[in-house]
This record gives structure tokens, sequence and C-alpha cells, in this order.
């Protein structure tokens, strides 16, 4: 599979269609734009403190993946493609051939709730399957119970544990 062309059109909950397609590295302004309309606690549950912006680098790491130790996924607007609505990705653990990845989201408060992580988990399990990932990881803090709920709605083998006030989230796959 060629993860750099991957683009699936889906559709949401509400009915609206959406384009999830793989980040690029055009996409560094759009990203940039897309987390300062983001709220604090939206931050605050992604990257588990404050923040007020991405930096050059976090930029530079975040939209040149190589589709094999990353890959990510953005979720534009049908009828607007130019404005990032979601994110998702994973990073493969150690080696380039690990068979564990750890996964992250990111969804626009305007669009929780409309199952966009649901459909971007689904994307990223094929994509990672296909690629010989056996389990997906992710920390998540206790309070987001929507996103608890995304992983426990996932139809996979879920395991969780609690370490240091973070839910230990794993999905065999």
């Amino acid at each position: 599979m060629d993860l750099h062309s991957y683009s699936r059109s889906l559709t949401l909950k509400n009915g609206d269609a959406i384009l999830v397609r793989a980040i690029r590295p055009d996409d560094r302004e759009r990203l940039r734009q897309a987390f300062a309309k983001l709220e604090p606690r939206s931050i605050y549950t992604r990257f588990f403190g404050a923040k007020r912006g991405l930096s050059d680098a976090e930029l530079t790491a975040a939209t040149k993946v190589d589709g094999n130790k990353v890959v990510a996924l953005v979720a534009v607007r049908d009828d607007d493609p130019e404005t990032i609505i979601a994110g998702a990705r994973y990073v493969r653990l150690e080696a380039d051939r690990s068979c564990e990845a750890e996964v992250a989201f990111t969804v626009e408060e305007d669009y929780q709730g409309l199952g966009i992580a649901t459909l971007m988990l689904r994307e990223l399990i094929a994509i990672a399957k296909e690629a010989g990932v056996t389990k997906i990881v992710a920390d998540v803090l206790p309070q987001n119970i929507a996103m608890l709920k995304v992983f426990r709605s996932s139809g996979k083998p879920i395991s969780t544990s609690n370490v240091d006030g973070v839910v230990k989230v794993t999905l065999q796959l």
C-alpha cells in the first residue's frame, strides 16, 4: 500500500462526508491553523499538558512521515479540503519492524462526537494490520471518556491498566 497517497471518503454519524487521507508536507500551515483552533482542554487531553502552539520541529515531524515507522492521517471536510478537522497517527515502538505501535488522536471540538476518531482508528487498524503490526497501545487520561469509549468499541480485544494516573490501553489486532 502506498501510504503517501492514501485517501478514503467516509461518512460521519450526522451524514456529513469527510476525506481521510495521509498527511503531506504541504499540510504544515493547515496543521498549525488546526492546532490554533483547539481549545485548551483538547490540547491537554492529547498532550497531557498545556501547549501554546506547535514548534517548527514538531510541524516537520508531524508532516514529514515515512509511512512505515510513522503513519499519520488527517480528516478534512469534503466541502473544505483546506481545513484539517482531525488527525490520527501511529508510531511503531522501538525498531522499524516492531509489531507494536502507539496511537494518538486529535479531533477539533466542533466535530467531536460524530465518529471521526472511530473511523480514523478503523483506518489506522487496517493500515497497521497490513504492515504487520499486531498490537496498538495508547495512553489516555482517565477523564477522556470519549476516547476510552472509541477504543472499547473497536471490536478488538482490549486490555487496560492504570499507571501513574494514565489509562494504558492495549488493542490486539
